[in-house]
């Protein structure tokens, strides 16, 4: 089912908005008095979270847990993995300050009198963080992606957004298993709680455990978000696709599994690469656009195969880039779209594709972009998507042959996108 196509809308109505950074956006709560200016002698200048470090111990005081040396400077420590009870403790202070704890919760490895007992309290109390099955609340490990990125999503509002988002289906009911966190995740990256860094050897993926700098830029991201983007978000309560055969119900289930990881140029596999694989090195699992649609679609042979682990043989895609995938095979319009087609978009306006990703149906694709940091659900009916759409191709059940394709040229740098 092709999704309906509205007219152009403004640009800052549109879904890339959505991942745009918004700096001192309004807030739902209170911020702290700020404090005289904060210094740190370990955050270098120009130091890529040195914005939402500040916002975080200067404009407010939530992180900020040393003492000042005697030349009146602090330490951040932005690369020391965050614990879970400091991570309580600044999630609190941002959203809950004046929440009295739960006296009848405790756990057997936080003692009551310790001065982070009341923090992970509160955030268990509220749903934000999750106490082990045996009660403990593990206030030395370090909070990872997913749990910050729950804990935020929920603390902000949009927990049962999060939730409804999970319930990905089909018309007839038929739901799809997602992993734990997915609702989370999804709604996270379309937040932009995580960081895209252009040395995508520091991206993280959903299971890794958080850096200071990392965790102050999603408590900085959560507590900016702007007013209007809870409904921007709202459809992605009711995530439905049409009915699917069993080829295309393995394609959406296959995507899905990889909601939450990275935006790496280049990137086409679910873990780091070695210069001498076939398609050049990535330092961390992760996906850019075509590297994507590959790793959904494409056939495997001698030279580039991940059959093990996806389930099934894929189909003939020859090319690695968005733009050689556009160029080959029989053009698909907007209103002739099925699900498992690939879409093309030309962002810049040049005439020349630089974006792909794959039709899941009802206005829904499967996608990875920079905007976003990587893979999300993407709603692709209105906004950017529909605006700056060229054509689709039809790689599953349009003439296409099933199994391995002719190896591509290998190339130590594959084009994004």
């Amino acid at each position: 089912m092709a999704p309906s196509r509205p007219l152009r809308r403004l640009a800052a109505a549109s879904l890339v908005l959505a991942c745009a950074i918004v700096a001192q956006a309004s807030v739902a709560h209170a911020a702290h008095p700020r404090a005289q200016s904060v210094r740190f002698s370990d955050v270098p200048a120009g130091y890529w979270a040195t914005r939402a470090i500040e916002y975080m111990t200067d404009a407010n005081d939530w992180m900020r847990d040393s003492r000042p040396s005697d030349d009146g400077t602090y330490r951040f420590r932005p690369l020391r993995f965050e614990s879970r009870q400091l991570f309580a403790r600044a999630i609190v202070r941002a959203f809950a300050p004046t929440q009295a704890v739960d006296p009848a919760l405790s756990f057997p490895d936080l003692d009551a009198g310790s001065r982070l007992f009341d923090a992970a309290n509160v955030a268990v109390h509220l749903g934000w963080m999750q106490a082990g099955e045996d009660g403990t609340f593990r206030p030395t490990d370090p909070i990872t992606t997913v749990e910050a990125q729950q804990a935020l999503v929920d603390a902000v509002g949009l927990g049962e957004l999060a939730t409804d988002a999970e319930n990905v289906h089909l018309r007839d009911g038929t739901a799809f298993r997602v992993p734990s966190g997915f609702g989370a995740m999804l709604i996270g990256m379309h937040l932009g709680l995580r960081y895209d860094h252009s040395d995508e050897s520091l991206d993280v993926l959903p299971d890794s455990p958080l850096r200071r700098a990392e965790v102050a830029w999603s408590l900085y991201r959560a507590a900016t978000i702007p007013v209007w983007m809870p409904d921007h978000l709202a459809r992605y309560a009711n995530i439905e696709l049409p009915n699917l055969g069993p080829a295309k119900q393995q394609i959406v289930r296959w995507g899905i599994g990889y909601v939450g990881y990275p935006y790496v140029e280049g990137g086409e596999w679910d873990r780091p690469t070695t210069i001498d694989y076939c398609c050049g090195a990535q330092p961390v699992g992760g996906f850019d656009c075509s590297g994507l649609a590959w790793w959904l679609m494409r056939g495997g042979d001698a030279m580039w195969s991940n059959d093990p682990p996806r389930p099934y043989a894929g189909w003939a895609l020859r090319q690695r880039t968005s733009t050689g995938m556009a160029a080959h095979g029989t053009n698909v319009a907007w209103d002739e779209l099925k699900p498992a087609d690939l879409m093309f978009y030309d962002g810049d306006g040049d005439g020349r594709v630089d974006h792909v990703d794959t039709y899941i149906g009802n206005g829904w694709a499967i996608d990875s972009s920079s905007s976003a940091g990587g893979v999300t659900i993407m709603w692709i009916g209105t906004g950017w998507y529909a605006d700056h759409f060229v054509h689709g191709r039809r790689i599953v059940g349009g003439g296409a042959t099933p199994g391995p394709s002719p190896s591509p040229t290998p190339t130590t740098s594959p084009a994004p996108g």
